[in-house]
């Protein structure tokens, strides 16, 4: 597996500890719909979180989650309404992101909340 993609996984793992952690119930991981996906699917009492996250390894070229750019955005609100759709879900909604830094000694973990409405 490439380096890129571990190091994404691994951001992957560490966010849904985070989030579990925090009394989110992860309702889905990767969810796609068409070129859409959602990384995680998340509720909190009566609320779903659509989560994006980021990773990186400096900060060379900016914060993580700098690196969600409008097509993205555009992308996570037609999968939120399908998982909506399919689940009948008809509570509040929330976009969020987390943005991970992993530096030499330690990890940089940043929960925007309402992200991208």
């Amino acid at each position: 597996m490439a380096k890129h993609l571990r190091l994404g996984k691994k951001a992957e793992y560490l966010a849904t500890d985070y989030l579990r952690k925090k009394g989110y119930y992860i309702r889905d991981k990767n969810y796609r719909s068409g070129q859409a996906e959602v990384d995680i699917v998340a509720q909190k009492s009566h609320r779903l979180y659509f989560i994006e996250i980021k990773s990186k390894q400096s900060m060379r070229y900016g914060e993580p989650e700098e690196q969600i750019g409008k097509g993205k955005i555009r992308r996570y609100h037609r999968a939120a309404e399908s998982f909506q759709l399919e689940e009948k879900w008809h509570g509040e909604i929330q976009f969020d992101s987390i943005s991970i830094t992993f530096f030499p000694q330690a990890v940089k973990i940043e929960h925007f909340e309402d992200a991208f409405s």
